[in-house]
């Protein structure tokens, strides 16, 4: 194991979307993440397994892949596979004025996989994105290949609000790993809400309270450090911004029912 996880990245820096044919001779990967961009992998053929984070999907096209740029992954393929792969960068959606396209991809950005039956239109949408370079058309593309995968998803479709966009956005200040913090407050300050305010939102919205939403990005990123890394658990308990290692290992305890070590060694 390495200290740190390995990042890939795989578009270049000023570019703000690629869409490509999946290579074919890929089969085994390094664990590794993509922290500057969004990645949705179409697969009509292949076989294996793919594991995101610490859950090991089965390939079994056709299926889409949704990694977001936290999250670490890593293929494990026994056939050769056959689709596109997608890496949008925050850049081109700053860009857009789409509310709508806006909408669709924080709904996508929730999911991990998605098996699908109808590949015709999916498969024309990625194909077409390959090769156009116009941005508003471009923009008008990804709205289509969004809403085609979200009916495939269904029951998905909610209403979007201003609510909405704040749980979009404290999702994206928690996305940035490299700054978590267990402190609500600290969250709807960068908000510009009151902390019983971002409360109120979470639970109405996910059924969570605020505390929990961050549990959860929290104990992700901690197991990931846990499973990838050698870090020690003081080393990983500093990182997530806990001052005391002993606080960090009851926190995890109580949310995961082991300690980090237990769960490293499991």
């Amino acid at each position: 194991m390495k200290k740190t996880i390995s990042i890939k990245t795989k578009i270049e820096a000023a570019a703000l979307l690629k869409v490509a044919p999946f290579r074919k001779e890929i089969r085994k990967t390094e664990p590794h993440k993509h922290n500057s961009y969004f990645e949705i992998i179409f697969l009509r053929e292949g076989s294996g397994f793919h594991t995101i984070d610490h859950t090991s999907f089965s390939i079994k096209p056709p299926t889409i892949f949704f990694v977001r740029k936290e999250q670490v992954h890593h293929w494990d393929m026994t056939g050769t596979p056959d689709g596109f792969v997608l890496l949008l960068k925050k850049g081109f959606v700053d860009q857009s004025m789409d509310s709508e396209l806006k909408s669709h991809l924080s709904k996508l950005s929730g999911l991990s996989c998605v098996h699908i039956k109808e590949t015709g239109s999916i498969d024309t949408l990625f194909q077409l994105l390959t090769i156009e370079k116009e941005f508003t058309v471009t923009e008008g593309l990804l709205k289509a290949l969004f809403a085609k995968i979200l009916i495939a998803a269904k029951p998905l479709t909610i209403k979007t609000s201003k609510t909405d966009d704040i749980i979009a956005v404290f999702r994206e200040l928690l996305n940035q790993t490299n700054n978590l913090r267990n402190n609500v407050a600290y969250y709807a300050e960068k908000l510009h809400t009151t902390p019983q305010n971002l409360n109120a939102i979470c639970r109405k919205t996910l059924d969570q309270s605020a505390a929990e939403v961050i549990a959860v990005h929290i104990i992700s990123e901690a197991k990931r450090q846990l499973i990838y890394t050698e870090s020690s658990v003081s080393e990983i308990a500093y990182s997530l911004n806990f001052n005391d290692t002993s606080h960090f290992v009851k926190y995890f305890k109580r949310y995961t029912g082991l300690t980090p070590q237990t769960f490293r060694n499991t």
